[in-house]
């Protein structure tokens, strides 16, 4: 067993039992000129995350763990696209327009795939998401029990929707959740520190939360003392 010093209190997992999600890191949500942009939000919170995203990758993979990366994305007809999702945000500008990446949020489209530094291994499972949550709509759950997982690090964007939506989501099918703090992020910083209170509050009603520093740590103190 590995044990991370989280929030509000210790999290033991054992990483055979235990997948890495990443939460939507798609170039419309991160990129200049994406479909977050173009709501006028400033992508630069998202942008700075990368580089600690793909150190979680890494040690997820070099400790064998599986990995799971999710788009939120839609059919090419939309007919998975609710009339009241398409109306949100810009009304000039909806899911299934033409962008500068593309079709937005549609599947295959450029602005759609996932950013080249994080991009998914062989072997790795990549979920189409037509929501919020990694497990409305999906075969998530169903694969997850298939390889007896049981706890779930999360990462990716944004923390209080995408990330959250998800996280409680696995809250409610008995998953055991840690959301590495600094491997997300917001357009809006007060909304990211918001939303971990929330997770972690009455004694991790949702899950628990640490930075990646620390789930290195505890990967190391492990592999010293079965030296």
């Amino acid at each position: 067993m590995i044990t991370v010093d989280a929030v509000p209190y210790p999290y033991p997992f054992d990483r055979r039992h235990t997948a890495l999600m990443v939460i939507d890191m798609q170039r419309d949500f991160i990129e200049e000129g994406g479909f977050g942009s173009m709501l006028g939000n400033d992508v630069r919170p998202l942008a700075r995350i990368v580089p600690t995203v793909a150190q979680l990758l890494a040690l997820a993979r070099a400790q064998r763990m599986w990995v799971v990366h999710t788009r939120e994305s839609h059919l090419p007809d939309l007919s998975d696209c609710p009339p009241a999702k398409r109306r949100r945000g810009n009304p000039a500008l909806a899911i299934g327009d033409a962008g500068p990446m593309g079709r937005i949020l549609v599947r295959g489209a450029p602005g759609n795939q996932i950013l080249p530094l994080l991009a998914p291994l062989d072997g790795e499972l990549v979920i189409d998401k037509p929501g919020k949550g990694a497990f409305h709509a999906t075969d998530l759950h169903a694969q997850l029990q298939a390889r007896g997982i049981t706890h779930l690090l999360f990462a990716g964007v944004t923390t209080e929707v995408c990330v959250q939506t998800s996280m409680r989501e696995a809250n409610d099918r008995g998953y055991e959740s840690l959301i590495v703090e600094d491997a997300c992020a917001s357009y809006f910083p007060a909304f990211h520190l918001a939303t971990l209170a929330m997770l972690t509050a009455q004694g991790g009603i949702v899950g628990w939360k640490a930075p990646l520093a620390l789930l290195q740590a505890a990967f190391k103190e492990t592999a010293g003392e079965s030296a």
